[in-house]
């Protein structure tokens, strides 16, 4: 095995190389805040019920409670897509994230569970926004060798 061949993968003391240490930690980086998403929308229809209960929806509305969030999440997933191409999927999903968590920590935090907040349409935009960096990114570096 000659050098070069060692160096794309392993360096001479048997640790990885940095490269690679940083494609796997971006990799697991992007994979968290697609569970972050995930997440987000499991929220979104376990509180259904208290949802209905206390702001009085009848059961066949509360379905129209997670159309929105969806609605929201992939209007602007196009939108983020788009943006992603303009400005760029790094710049795009670190202000995504950074919009994301601090919404998601506003509705929190909120005193009323309704899902008509503006923290609760920013989570679902913001979301949107960050998510297809967050999957174009992660088949980028799972795909290249370097």
């Amino acid at each position: 095995m000659t050098s070069l061949n060692r160096m794309n993968d392993v360096s001479h003391e048997g640790v990885a190389a940095p490269g690679k240490v940083r494609r796997w930690r971006a990799f697991w980086l992007l994979a968290t805040a697609f569970l972050m998403t995930v997440v987000d929308l499991t929220i979104v229809n376990v509180a259904l019920p208290t949802i209905g209960s206390k702001l009085h929806f009848p059961e066949s509305d509360l379905q129209w409670v997670v159309t929105a969030y969806a609605l929201a999440l992939g209007g602007f997933l196009l939108f983020g897509g788009r943006a992603a191409d303009l400005l760029g999927r790094r710049r795009l999903f670190m202000a995504g994230m950074a919009i994301f968590t601090g919404a998601s920590l506003a509705c929190a935090l909120a005193m009323s569970p309704s899902p008509n907040s503006p923290a609760a349409k920013v989570s679902a935009r913001s979301s949107g926004l960050m998510n297809w960096p967050t999957r174009n990114s992660s088949s980028t570096l799972l795909s290249h060798r370097r």
